[in-house]
């Protein structure tokens, strides 16, 4: 029943997460040709699942809280000692950036090789910038498991070069890895230099009073911050009319965890081409641990940034008209990326990189004064881990236009156009809000306060009726683990959402239905093309019951999602409908599991719970020993892969199995007869075993008769996929 799965009795996490210390945060004919959605960015990405690796590839997995459903593609790979991944270079490049995770509370290093020769710099890896609490934001988890690290290189390489990344002492996941050519830009005529100021370029001295004595010096004109390392101990203040510049993000770097703290400025600020680097390890919403707190005044720019390491790159309040923010890399925040908190008004945010925020990567909130005629446009944005990737809340004729959203976790969806206000006073959605152009990938996940889905693209009249016109046009969402639209009053009151209009929209292989409408109201939509729809076109079923009704209008031009579902009482489940097989799915992964026998703790379980350390181990001394796992379903297997643990206890050995089938869980046929199977650390303790053509089978069974490392059957992962 719709009682037992109340609709958002607790706020989403969000732009402010109950209000971050409430403010002290410091297909078809109606296609129009559109822009490509994302970012223009410096450096090419290649991920780490497509690299040729002796580690071991984990995902794909949307479960939250765990480190596959965080990676960039729902995949990564898994580095013990003196394990590999090499990429092949896709670019010209003389930089590295790698997105990585290990274990909490370890750090360690990367030996890095250029086409098979190992160079003098390694790469840092560390978990100090990672698993982040949030325990006052109910519904979730530890998260931020992965984090950035940067190397220049030395030396020039070419596309079709290889570069390698060894893990040495401990274990990493490596995600992916950007390549970039960077050079260095020289100082501009008439600048003051802040080494003039007495600034220490070597990062051992404190620089604060040096940027300050810059800043003041250089009043409507330029400070330029050189190549070098500076520390700034305390924030600057009192920022206006000026421009601080710096030689590139690679290359001029302050370190520091609160940079700009002030509540006005008469405006004329411009921040280009430098990082700073912050050191925050933990989201304490009191905090103004910030690139940017309050405002920059009108006509200010951020441009050209690396901003990484602190809690929200800029949070913006008070008289930010016309800003400009482009061109940034926002990366590893315990919190947003970039938050408008009201009175924000003609602000361009474009062509931006966000990647790992640990609440909306890109928000819009209109507390204190409606945010108006601003827009979010062509960034790019990755892994937002706790919330949304763009989030519109409240405010006046707001854009959000040809961006690229992908791997949304736990209480976001890609996109979020909302009346949730968390704070009064608020201002709510007005005038027209326009989606254009937008592509999302793999956006929208479980939220666990509401125990069901949030689509890829969310229409919320949390708070109040949505009574702006909303205008979602050119919308491409694909692979949306479970719905495409939805519409839906998150607070549990049942207020409508009406105006709304869905245009021209492909979406591909999205996991339940297209149309998740869950609060009385109308939408029209006109030429929206689906394909490979898991459960059902449509699921309208308002809430609470008796509160109205949800219309979905035809404007003609749609074509495969008419179904609906048909029953209200139940969420559809992800594949209930007849969608195409995941080929890469592992068929086992928390399936039931059953043994002939196990020793002490380690159970059959083990064996398909997502952990390659964890492990099933039969009863000792008294072979034969069989595992069985249900994969639920006849299905058509061609590949089932075993592993062992990592750790480099777990010395070379083989095991003497047979796979076996069955249909119903009785009568078992062989498929693989008996052979010795190595499994050895230097490949990943991973054998694979493909399948016969045609194998047909719901009940895999492996039939172990021997261990030349211990008297009994040992599995860490038992994995059954369609593809060879």
């Amino acid at each position: 029943m719709h009682s037992s799965r109340t609709v958002g009795r607790v706020p989403l996490a969000c732009a402010a997460a109950a209000a971050l210390a409430a403010g002290t945060l410091g297909a078809t004919t109606a296609h129009a040709a559109v822009a490509a959605a994302g970012a223009s960015l410096p450096f090419t990405s290649v991920e780490a699942e497509s690299a040729t690796t002796t580690g071991t590839r984990t995902g794909p997995d949307y479960t939250q809280g765990t480190l596959a459903s965080e990676a960039s593609g729902r995949q990564a790979v898994r580095l013990s000692a003196g394990q590999r991944v090499e990429f092949t270079v896709p670019r010209a490049a003389n930089a590295v950036n790698v997105s990585y995770s290990v274990p909490d509370g370890q750090s360690g290093t990367l030996d890095v090789y250029v086409n098979g020769t190992k160079i003098s710099r390694t790469l840092a890896v560390t978990s100090k910038y990672s698993y982040v609490d949030t325990s006052w934001i109910a519904g979730a988890k530890q998260h931020h498991f992965f984090d950035d690290a940067r190397l220049l290189l030395g030396q020039n390489v070419q596309a079709g070069d290889r570069i390698a990344f060894q893990a040495t002492s401990t274990q990493v996941t490596v995600d992916v890895a950007d390549f970039e050519q960077v050079a260095a830009a020289g100082r501009p005529a008439g600048s003051v230099s802040v080494t003039d100021k007495g600034a220490d370029p070597s990062g051992q001295g404190d620089s604060t009073q040096a940027f300050r004595a810059a800043i003041s010096a250089a009043q409507g004109g330029v400070v330029w911050i050189p190549p070098g390392d500076y520390r700034v101990t305390s924030s600057l203040s009192g920022v206006q009319n000026v421009t601080l510049q710096g030689a590139g993000g690679w290359y001029s770097v302050v370190h520091a965890s609160r940079f700009i703290d002030q509540g006005s400025s008469s405006g004329g600020v411009h921040l280009k081409d430098f990082a700073v680097l912050g050191e925050v390890t933990e989201r304490v919403d009191s905090n103004p641990d910030n690139f940017v707190n309050g405002s920059l005044g009108p006509g200010s720019s951020v441009s050209g940034m690396w901003i990484q390491h602190l809690k929200v790159g800029l949070w913006l309040t008070g008289n930010n008209d016309n800003l400009v923010v482009e061109n940034n890399r926002v990366l590893d925040t315990t919190a947003d990326g970039l938050n408008l908190n009201g009175n924000a008004h003609g602000v361009r945010v474009s062509n931006n990189f966000l990647r790992n925020q640990g609440d909306d990567s890109l928000a819009m909130w209109s507390l204190n004064g409606a945010d108006s005629n601003s827009s979010f446009e062509s960034n790019t944005i990755s892994q937002p881990n706790l919330a949304n990737g763009i989030a519109i809340y409240g405010g006046t004729d707001i854009s959000v236009r040809n961006n690229l959203v992908s791997d949304t976790n736990a209480l976001g969806s890609g996109i979020a156009v909302s009346n949730q206000k968390f704070l009064d006073p608020f201002s709510p959605l007005a005038g027209t809000i326009t989606v254009d152009g937008n592509t999302l990938v793999r956006t929208g996940a479980i939220n666990p306060n509401w125990n069901h889905p949030m689509g890829a693209l969310r229409v919320d009249s949390y708070d109040s009726a949505i009574n702006a016109t909303v205008d979602i046009t050119n919308t491409t969402i694909t692979d949306s683990p479970y719905s495409a639209f939805e519409f839906v009053s998150g607070g549990g009151r049942g207020f409508p959402t009406s105006n709304i209009n869905v245009t021209g929209a492909t979406v591909k292989n999205t996991g339940t239905v297209v149309v998740q409408a869950e609060t009385p109201g109308s939408a029209r939509f006109s030429s929206v093309q689906a394909t490979g729809v898991g459960a059902a076109g449509i699921y309208n079923c308002p809430y609470p019951t008796g509160s109205g009704t949800f219309t979905v209008g035809d404007g003609g031009g749609n074509s495969g999602w008419s179904s609906t579902w048909s029953d209200c009482s139940v969420w559809p489940r992800p594949g209930q409908g007849n969608p195409p097989p995941d080929q890469n799915a592992n068929l086992a992964k928390g399936r039931p599991a059953t043994a002939s026998g196990s020793q002490d703790v380690y159970t059959p379980g083990r064996a398909v719970d997502g952990d390659a350390n964890s492990y099933w181990e039969s009863t000792n001394n008294a072979f034969p020993q069989s595992f069985t796992v249900d994969l639920g379903s006849t299905q058509a297997v061609r590949r089932v892969v075993l592993e062992l643990p990592p750790s480099s206890a777990w010395g070379a050995r083989t095991e003497t199995l047979s796979v076996l089938g069955s249909t119903d869980g009785s009568g078992f046929s062989t498929v693989v007869g008996s052979q010795g199977y190595r499994f050895d650390p230097a490949t990943g303790n991973t054998v694979t075993i493909a399948l016969p053509t045609g194998t047909g089978l719901r009940h895999l069974r492996l039939s172990v008769t021997a261990n030349s490392a211990w008297p009994a059957a040992q599995f860490s992962e038992v994995e059954a996929y369609l593809s060879s």
